[in-house]
């Protein structure tokens, strides 16, 4: 899925972007199913449903992802303590191209 160059610059899109791009499970529901660009929006619905069988520590990175897209998805930072290494770097990175 190609991510328009725009999208990357934009500060609500950045963080959400890097979790979805690097995070292994992320990467794979990367889709147009997903995603509509052009509209600006993320399909949150499907993509919790889909995420049900997932890990708790897997479902935050969901979490997190749209609430650094949009402040609506509220996310318990708290979750973030049963993370691995790599993925609290990915967490906290994400938050710092939202926030930094």
């Amino acid at each position: 899925m190609q991510i328009p160059a725009h999208l990357l610059k934009d500060r609500y899109w950045r963080g959400t972007l890097h979790l979805f791009t690097k995070h292994d499970k992320l990467q794979r529901c990367m889709t147009s199913q997903y995603f509509d660009f052009d509209e600006g929006e993320i399909r949150t619905t499907g993509l919790r449903q889909l995420t049900k069988p997932w890990s708790q520590s897997e479902r935050f990175m969901l979490e997190l992802a749209l609430h650094l897209f949009n402040e609506r998805h509220l996310v318990n930072l708290h979750i973030m303590d049963y993370l691995d290494t790599r993925n609290k770097e990915l967490a906290f990175e994400a938050i710092r191209l939202r926030f930094g």
